[in-house]
């Protein structure tokens, strides 16, 4: 999905998941996304979990980190 510039990220996310919902069984499995910072904010976490059923976790890093931090990001089998 492409966006112009001007949409919020939220917005922008609130477009995929939404076509990511409409893949019903191939996404059966999913329950949890982990975001950056950006989508931090009651309202949006809870539009996730009223229309996708699903959890967001905002996963920052560390207050006292310079530089690059690798985030939690991969799902282990």
């Amino acid at each position: 999905l492409v966006t112009a510039a001007s949409v919020p990220e939220r917005e922008g996310a609130k477009q995929v998941l939404q076509q990511v919902k409409q893949m019903g069984q191939g996404v059966s499995r999913l329950h949890t996304i982990w975001a950056d910072g950006g989508f931090d904010g009651n309202p949006f976490l809870m539009w996730v979990m009223d229309v996708c059923r699903w959890i967001v976790e905002v996963v920052l890093r560390p207050e006292q980190t310079k530089g690059f931090v690798l985030l939690k990001k991969t799902v282990g089998c």
